[in-house]
């Protein structure tokens, strides 16, 4: 046993060394299997962005994002200042002749070209607000006229140096036409499938009539206006005019006098307008008294007596009267 005990305590400080060796190895081995832990761990969870951010892979480096501003289209009108070329404003279309023949006596607004439906449009379109008269007074067309140029200035003229003059012994000068139609994409008469009316190419106007100063109007086919200054109209209009249709020509023009320039073979011209008066005055029914008549009084001795029966109506009623005697 002392042998034993011997050895046992030269042993110890030897046994000692070598578990403080086996402790210090576990230690480390531990603290290496948990940083490599950590780092297996690190790198399989990547890091969460902070909310309301998007992941970026540069999020380290805290690059602020880039805002793209939103775009909007132009308003509507800022589309006529767009050019095709260089920047440049389109220049306007200068005015036609005719055009600058109708400044001078009338005012209106150039419309251009007018592009509609099917075959309905027009060139060189105007629309006729007030004819200037020779005295620079004005002539209101109410409402405004859409007309092509050219029929524009044709009316311009008639009112000027025919309806103007005719009207001046009526006191008052003139102030307005009255405008019942002019530029409507139509068949003609409002037909459905009728061939396309002169309205449809800007080429026509309708007139109802005219007004004074003092408000009076002058209607076209009113049978109570003056008859010689509606034939005096009448005539004017068929010789400037290629079409002229109003009470008597269709049925459809008894309210109002159509006007247009439209081109026909061998320039053939269409003038339907009836003249109309008031009918006559109606007599009298009553019966005129006798002295009206010239009635003459004459005695009862006076009196015609009547024809005397004929021979034979005497004789058949004498034997008629003997049978009855004799019954």
């Amino acid at each position: 046993m002392a042998v034993i005990f011997l050895h046992s305590g030269s042993m110890a400080p030897e046994i000692s060394r070598v578990k403080f060796a086996v402790v210090m190895a576990l230690s480390m081995a531990a603290l290496v299997g948990a940083a490599v832990g950590a780092a297996a761990q690190t790198g399989s969870q990547p890091a969460t962005p902070a909310r309301g951010r998007a992941a970026h892979p540069f999020s380290s480096a805290r690059t602020p994002p880039l805002v793209i501003p939103e775009q909007f289209a132009p308003p509507q009108e800022a589309y006529a200042s767009f050019s095709a070329a260089g920047g440049a404003a389109p220049e306007p279309t200068p005015p036609s002749a005719c055009q600058m023949r109708l400044a001078k006596i009338a005012v209106f607004q150039a419309l251009g070209t007018l592009v509609g439906p099917g075959d309905c449009g027009a060139p060189d379109a105007v629309q006729l607000q007030a004819v200037v008269l020779p005295d620079q007074t004005k002539v209101t067309v109410t409402p405004p006229a859409t007309l092509r140029c050219a029929m524009a200035e044709q009316v311009t003229e008639w009112m000027r140096d025919d309806v103007a003059p005719s009207l001046a012994h009526f006191g008052p000068p003139l102030r307005a036409l009255d405008n019942f139609d002019s530029y409507e994409c139509r068949g003609r008469n409002r037909v459905r499938a009728a061939a396309l009316s002169e309205h449809g190419r800007a080429d026509a106007l309708d007139v109802r009539g005219f007004r004074l100063a003092d408000g009076r109007e002058f209607r076209l086919v009113d049978i109570n206006v003056a008859k010689d200054w509606r034939e005096k109209t009448h005539a004017s209009a068929c010789a400037r005019f290629s079409t002229v249709l109003g009470p008597g020509s269709d049925g459809y023009h008894e309210e109002h006098i159509h006007l247009d320039l439209a081109e026909r073979r061998n320039g053939y011209r269409l003038c339907q307008w009836e003249i109309r008066e008031p009918p006559p005055a109606q007599a009298e029914s009553t019966a005129p008294s006798p002295d009206e008549t010239g009635a003459v009084e004459i005695s009862a001795d006076e009196v015609p007596l009547p024809r005397p029966r004929p021979m034979a109506a005497n004789l058949t009623n004498s034997r008629a009267a003997k049978k009855s005697e004799s019954k």
